[in-house]
């Protein structure tokens, strides 16, 4: 398969600004721990020690996502993002849009039904109830067992879409060589700014 397009091009191409592009490494690192750590905890064979550890960073790096999509939400809806190179096709970019609402969504609600889950059900966590933040949900085996079930399948869900996201970012890099990538690449704009 034939490589198209040019560093000259690509180079070309308006990137991402700083802000978005930190948040999105940050935030693609923390999923794929979380995902890692949320596999690894509930199989069978674990020692209680790891298992509780793990449970334990699952949950308060749950919390922590609410805050950085909460964050990452505001600097999309103020920062719009730079346009699409005009050679990607239009039906690849509805599907790139349709994937990023998907995964926005998910990123949303996957902390929250994790919460839901976690509080609902009675059990802690660490980082907040240190801090003496009250619960916001009341103590229900229905409700915690409703979170559960959103919360594992909007898993296998996520895992679904991040690898497409994955797959589509690595045809751009590689392949395509179009600028898609580059866009929020983290060296992306110091690259640009020495092509002026």
């Amino acid at each position: 398969m034939a490589i198209s397009g040019s560093t000259s091009d690509i180079r070309q191409v308006p990137c991402y600004g700083l802000p978005a592009r930190v948040l999105h490494w940050s935030m693609a690192v923390l999923v794929l721990m979380m995902t890692a750590a949320g596999i690894i905890m509930t199989q069978d064979g674990i020692s209680r020690d790891v298992q509780n550890s793990l449970f334990i960073f699952h949950k308060n790096v749950g919390v922590l996502m609410i805050l950085l999509i909460a964050i990452r939400l505001g600097i999309r809806f103020t920062q719009p993002p730079p346009p699409e190179p005009e050679t990607l096709p239009r039906w690849q970019a509805r599907i790139a849009s349709l994937t990023h609402v998907a995964l926005y969504a998910l990123l949303i609600v996957m902390p929250i039904a994790g919460y839901v889950r976690v509080k609902a059900g009675g059990f802690p966590i660490e980082g907040l109830d240190a801090m003496g933040v009250p619960s916001l949900v009341p103590r229900s085996d229905e409700l915690a067992s409703v979170a559960k079930a959103v919360h594992f399948y909007g898993g296998r869900l996520l895992v679904l879409l991040v690898l497409v996201h994955i797959g589509a970012a690595l045809f751009h890099a590689v392949i395509k060589r179009d600028g898609v990538f580059q866009r929020m690449w983290p060296m992306s704009a110091a690259q640009h700014a020495q092509s002026k």
